[in-house]
């Protein structure tokens, strides 16, 4: 059964890469990288502004893994355009 929060949880989720998606396609700046980004920061945000003050739900705390995944993700997005910026031979 789905609670309350992790409903709320979930819409706030949704509403932010909708909004992301369309953001981006209206600025001409859509890229799968580029969305992962945005809506990777768009679940730090909310999952910030939706922690609960006292007791942890047990669906809040497997969120961490997903959190270590995305960060993965994101690290190694930068790392790839990092070597791309440099010159040959650098490395």
């Amino acid at each position: 059964m789905v609670t309350a929060r992790r409903e709320r949880f979930i819409r706030a989720q949704v509403a932010w890469m909708a909004a992301s998606l369309l953001v981006l396609t209206l600025l001409d700046a859509l890229t799968l990288e580029l969305f992962f980004v945005v809506c990777l920061i768009g679940f730090l945000v909310v999952v910030e502004l939706t922690a609960p003050f006292s007791v942890t739900p047990a669906w809040r705390s497997r969120l961490k893994w997903l959190i270590a995944l995305g960060l993965a993700v994101f690290g190694y997005i930068v790392v790839r355009r990092i070597l791309e910026i440099l010159p040959a031979g650098v490395i």
